[in-house]
């Protein structure tokens, strides 16, 4: 199944970029504050696929993905 795009919630903190996506609770991600968020979003992508990861590995088989609009 397609991933489906994804908004993140970014912003500085005392030297840091702080994100974190609206739709999974307990995904977030830090980087040192730099130019840009760039680094922050990379971050926080690699943490979404994680957690994906990990519900499909504990998954019931058969199961299904179905992409639900919020």
């Amino acid at each position: 199944m397609a991933q489906s795009p994804w908004t993140a919630i970014v912003h500085q903190d005392d030297g840091w970029w702080i994100g974190r996506d609206r739709r999974v609770p307990g995904v977030r991600a830090q980087e040192p504050k730099g130019a840009l968020a760039g680094p922050l979003l990379a971050t926080l992508a690699e943490a979404l696929a994680l957690n994906r990861q990990d519900a499909l590995e504990h998954a019931p088989t058969p199961h299904e993905e179905i992409a639900v609009a919020l």
